[in-house]
């Protein structure tokens, strides 16, 4: 590939020493006080458990709210897809945000916007209340993803870096599991509005929790020599953070990452990976009861299935990822088996409709959300893999996470719409597995290797036509 997308032409950038490409890593430090990095991961699946309750509480409370605000299938319809529309258009200013003003401060605010606003829905009195409620949330929610991202870069070193990823994407999944019992508890015991105070109040605890804990591994008090220099060898994307807490203007301009043909490969595989992922945050429940006949007890057991092993598989991913680095495998071999294994398994989606066998059925569509999952650990790596400077991880997330969004807003309705034309879930699989199977070929063909991308990318020359010269007395056309 020639033009702005080609990267085979500029020179490579110079980056840290790490397993697997000649590089010497230190021996891990052993004990408590050596294991911090954990700890700052953990705080960010905390902040994954919370947001996603938080996004979940409307879905599980719509049906008792419907009671009281009369709000009608538009609106439920309007008022599900409003939180995907502020959600993925501030996927793009939020990674940037992060990255010039610091992950501490920008993924405060986004935690108290959203918790604040998850609170406040408890008061709402009417549907436009609902809809800015639900945009808010949206907004707020935006900066997790890319603060997660840029907090991993920096406290893992590389061998250790999809580990790090797997855990806070684990706790998206630890929600999907554990928010509808928790949430229809709350709704049983003391009505639906009770719900949004409870959650929004945890939101607003971690803030308190993130604030009072968090630093940058150079800023970080009870940081040892032993682990910080552990990161520094072995390849975390540290950065000269300057004394007021943002960093350095980065070389590279914004609007160029687009340049990159690596960073449309990653546009392109995580597009594909949640329009499969979508398919079971919004039509799965539908697709066991209207086509499969599932009563609500069915429903319970067997849906929660691919939940469950949805939580294994993201572990799995961190662990499998980083096992190969410690074995000697480069980064860019390590990455693009797990996503290419990853997203050719989730291509089970498309054979489970024609499976008749209940069991056998809810067995390939959870290969599919563990092969999701699995990936995912290592999609959520590659900013930090390929950020042309330490300063533009978050801005890289926030535009690969922009592109699964999108996948995110239009996915549930083409199967909507699928489904309407033809009465049936087999097109709208067909189509979730032949896109699994789009994503394996761009993480395997369109990035052509995982490494970070030059720091200068190069502009396509155009052609400039001559002048011609003007003789005296003439005039320009």
């Amino acid at each position: 590939m020639s033009g702005p997308l080609a990267d085979k032409d500029m020179a490579p950038a110079v980056h840290a020493p790490h397993d697997g490409s000649g590089g010497t890593l230190p021996p891990r430090p052993k004990g408590r006080r050596n294991n911090l990095r954990w700890y700052m991961t953990g705080l960010c699946s905390l902040a994954f458990v919370v947001n996603y309750m938080d996004r979940t509480t409307l879905s599980v409370a719509l049906p008792f709210m419907d009671q009281d605000l009369h709000l009608g299938e538009t609106t439920q319809g309007l008022l599900l897809g409003v939180f995907f529309a502020g959600y993925a258009l501030c996927q793009l200013p939020a990674g940037r945000l992060i990255d010039r003003y610091g992950v501490k401060r920008i993924f405060a605010v986004g935690a108290l916007l959203w918790g604040l606003v998850t609170a406040l829905t408890g008061l709402v009195r009417g549907p436009i209340d609902l809809v800015l409620a639900r945009l808010g949330l949206g907004v707020g929610e935006a900066s997790a993803y890319p603060a997660s991202a840029k907090v991993v870069s920096r406290w893992f070193p590389e061998r250790e870096r999809t580990m790090g990823n797997a855990l806070w994407d684990a706790g998206s999944r630890v929600a999907a599991v554990i928010s509808l019992p928790v949430i229809t508890a709350l709704i049983a015991w003391a009505g639906w509005r009770v719900p949004f105070y409870v959650v929004g109040a945890l939101a607003l605890g971690w803030v308190l929790l993130w604030w009072k804990t968090y630093h940058d591994p150079q800023k970080h008090p009870k940081v040892t020599e032993a682990e910080l220099d552990y990161l520094r060898k072995g390849g975390a994307r540290l950065e000269d953070v300057q004394d007021d807490g943002t960093t350095r203007a980065a070389k590279v301009a914004w609007g160029h990452l687009f340049r990159y043909r690596t960073v449309w490969g990653m546009m392109i595989g995580f597009f594909c990976l949640n329009y499969s992922n979508f398919f079971f945050i919004t039509w799965f429940p539908a697709f066991l009861v209207k086509d499969r006949g599932f009563d609500l007890a069915e429903l319970g057991v067997f849906g929660m299935i691919p939940a469950f092993v949805a939580i294994g598989g993201s572990l799995g991913g961190g662990v499998v990822a980083d096992a190969l680095l410690k074995r000697g495998w480069s980064v860019n071999r390590a990455r693009k088996t797990c996503l290419v294994t990853g997203m050719a398994g989730a291509s089970a989606i498309a054979p489970a409709v024609f499976v008749d066998n209940a069991a056998g059925m809810i067995a390939l569509l959870a290969v599919c959300c563990a092969s999701l999952a699995f990936a995912g650990a290592s999609v959520a790596s590659l900013p930090a893999d390929v950020a042309p400077e330490p300063g533009q991880v978050s801005s890289l997330a926030g535009i690969q996470n922009f592109s699964s969004n999108i996948a995110g807003f239009v996915g549930p309705i083409i199967t909507g719409a699928l489904v309407a034309a033809t009465g049936s879930f087999l097109l709208a699989l067909a189509l979730s597995g032949a896109l699994a199977v789009v994503g394996a070929l761009s993480y395997g063909l369109v990035i052509k290797k995982v490494e970070p991308l030059p720091v200068r990318p190069a502009c396509p020359s155009l052609p400039i036509a001559p002048t011609p010269s003007l003789k005296r007395g003439s005039s320009a056309p």
